[in-house]
């Protein structure tokens, strides 16, 4: 990129690209309340914690399926709402509440979930907001049932309404999140890529790329590295980063375990030198997280990720730690073989998924062929068992020919336990010793 122009970024992209210049981890919180004081009051918390925060507006259900009129009901009778109704409210009411923060560099997100989101990336674009996530694949298949050709068109018209009226607008693929759990690495790292350069190919500058937390520590980090990797080769002429999610299945059901969990991710971004992870509470397992919840989870990870160890640069090279894994040959591998299909991103994602060279393991959607299938292997990887007709190579374990209920479930858990089981043994061992002859 020598002697070109730098990519535009907007607010969201500076933030996170300045919190980067810094060797600071950007944390960010998942939260949506419905009513605007409320919505306020947790974007303040967000901006007063002590970490490198950006906000987030997570909208509700109805917003995202387009049922503005059942949402603006739901405000005016006062009903439960599980996120912030942004079309509802309208552009002045959103735009008041910003500026009532009194902190115009305070960097916000709104995140949705919706595989037709043109009216909601128009009211923010008129409520001043630069920033937005999803894409054409990550939320149409685990989420809906809409066509993978109308979400294409959607997501696309959507992209060029952003380009045309937000300069930097920022745009982050959840391709990395795939079903949040179960999904082999090179498969979220190529959808990672792809929709990134589908949000290129149609206009936008400032993008991120996601990665969910999976199995085990050592394939996360050789998968970032194909990640980042990746990105330099296909997305080397606009300004990218990479966000990390905490870990986004089965959550630990002892605090200290979650909490156990929450950090082991911000190590992860350190080490991977991610620039932004998207964070859990301890609460998860039990009930909707409050504010002081999301506070104290964006306030623990920042602390692990300062003490964590050093990362090793941003300039990609081999990936650093675990990049022999074999997975970024194999999330080339499943770029190439959509990209070789058509020029155009969007034809080339509906032909990879009519083909089955993308599939995503125990996804339902009408337009995922379903003939893949993963599992965790005695090393805590996640590993293809069935690879369908994706050009991947799937090794079953000695003696499995097939996936049971039972083991499904058993590596559902396999997180969870792994976090659990350390508090649960010591507070058994504490019993014990209270209980002894010794003790008493």
């Amino acid at each position: 990129m020598s002697g070109q122009p730098a990519p535009a970024q907007g607010r969201f992209g500076t933030a996170v690209a300045q919190a980067a210049a810094r060797g600071e981890l950007v944390v960010q919180p998942r939260m949506g309340m419905p009513d605007i004081a409320s919505m306020r009051a947790g974007l303040r918390a967000v901006r007063q914690a002590n970490a490198t925060t950006v906000g987030t507006i997570t909208l509700d259900s109805y917003t995202r399926v387009g049922d503005h009129d059942s949402a603006r009901k739901a405000l005016a009778e006062g009903s439960d709402l599980n996120g912030f109704p942004i079309v509802a409210h309208g552009a002045a009411a959103t735009r008041e509440m910003i500026a009532s923060l009194a902190a115009p560099s305070f960097a916000i997100q709104v995140r949705h979930g919706s595989p037709l989101p043109l009216g909601i990336v128009q009211a923010l674009v008129d409520a001043g907001l630069d920033a937005t996530e999803g894409g054409p694949v990550s939320y149409c298949l685990p989420y809906s049932r809409t066509p993978l050709r109308e979400s294409v068109d959607a997501w696309a018209k959507s992209c060029e309404l952003l380009a045309a009226h937000v300069p930097g607008a920022h745009l982050e693929s959840f391709g990395g999140c795939m079903l949040g759990q179960m999904c082999p690495p090179s498969l979220l790292v190529a959808i990672s890529v792809l929709e990134g350069m589908f949000f290129r190919q149609h206009g936008l500058t400032s993008i991120s790329l996601s990665y969910a937390q999976q199995t085990s520590f050592d394939q996360d980090v050789a998968a970032v590295a194909a990640l980042r990797r990746l990105a330099g080769e296909y997305l080397g002429d606009v300004a990218w980063h990479v966000v990390l999610y905490t870990y986004m299945g089965v959550f630990p059901r002892t605090g200290g375990g979650a909490l156990e969990l929450l950090r082991s991710s911000a190590v992860l971004a350190r080490v991977t030198d991610a620039e932004r992870l998207i964070v859990k509470t301890a609460a998860e397992a039990f009930r909707i997280p409050t504010v002081a919840d999301n506070v104290q989870a964006l306030e623990e990870a920042a602390l692990a990720a300062r003490q964590a160890v050093p990362a090793l640069g941003r300039e990609g090279g081999d990936g650093g730690p675990g990049a022999d894994d074999g997975l970024y040959e194999e999330a080339r591998t499943l770029v190439e073989a959509v990209l070789e299909l058509d020029p155009d991103v969007g034809r080339a994602l509906l032909g990879a998924f009519a083909r089955g060279y993308l599939d995503v393991p125990f996804c339902l959607h009408a337009d995922n062929a379903q003939r893949t299938r993963a599992y965790v292997d005695d090393t805590g990887r996640l590993q293809w068992l069935a690879a369908g007709a994706m050009p991947v190579r799937a090794v079953a374990p000695a003696g499995a020919a097939r996936l049971s209920a039972d083991g499904f479930l058993t590596m559902l858990g396999h997180v969870q336990h792994g976090f659990d089981a350390p508090v649960l043994d010591a507070a058994s061992r504490g019993r014990r010793s209270l209980g002894s002859p010794s003790n008493v």
